[in-house]
């Protein structure tokens, strides 16, 4: 299985079977991470962490305290996409790392960048 990321009509394979992604709050600038798994039934949240609270990012009353993070593991079913807005507006956009490789999506204003599961061969970085 790999990851495919549409963004700015370029698609871009990663050969991967998790990766995690990050972003700030755009009004609290609190970092917020989430760990991803690529499966045969769609991207899968495997757990997710804030670092703190605020506005419209409260941890759930499952979330535990680690280092600093509220982390918890999200009750989602497996998604065949992941759309990330790319609204330019929040100073910057998204981070996707998997395996010591880490791409910025999204920080300029444009269409939505979609993640899903891909079948390819070719692994682009």
């Amino acid at each position: 299985m790999s990851l495919c990321i549409l963004a700015a009509g370029k698609m871009t394979v990663l050969a991967v079977s998790a990766f995690t992604l990050s972003w700030s709050h755009s009004i609290e600038k609190t970092r917020w991470e989430e760990d991803w798994r690529v499966t045969p039934a769609g991207l899968e949240i495997v757990e997710a962490r804030v670092k703190g609270s605020g506005a419209g990012m409260e941890p759930p009353e499952s979330a535990v305290l680690k280092d600093g993070w509220w982390s918890y593991p999200p009750k989602l079913s497996p998604r065949p996409v992941v759309m990330l807005a790319a609204s330019g507006a929040t100073g910057a956009g998204w981070r996707l790392c998997a395996e010591g490789t880490c791409l910025e999506l999204g920080a300029d204003a444009g269409a939505a960048v979609e993640l899903s599961v891909c079948e390819a061969a070719d692994k682009t970085r």
